[in-house]
């Protein structure tokens, strides 16, 4: 099993504090879907469970997608 991580660097601008350096690498995290990608492999979800998940989301998708069609 290869697992490759791509580094993420942010560099502290001139004059820029702390707190807006790590406000940059939280939205920079949210856009490349790291944050999300390490909670739903925090643990083992078998096969089957992943299916159904999909496939719940995928039914709640049209769901919605038909109910603002009608509007």
């Amino acid at each position: 099993m290869i697992v490759s991580f791509m580094a993420l660097e942010i560099k502290l601008r001139k004059g820029e504090s702390l707190d807006r350096a790590l406000r940059r690498m939280k939205r920079k995290l949210e856009r490349e879907n790291i944050i999300r990608d390490v909670r739903t492999k925090r643990y083992y979800e078998k096969p089957c469970e992943v299916r159904r998940r999909k496939e719940k989301m995928a039914a709640f998708s049209l769901y919605l997608k038909r109910k603002h069609e009608d509007v």
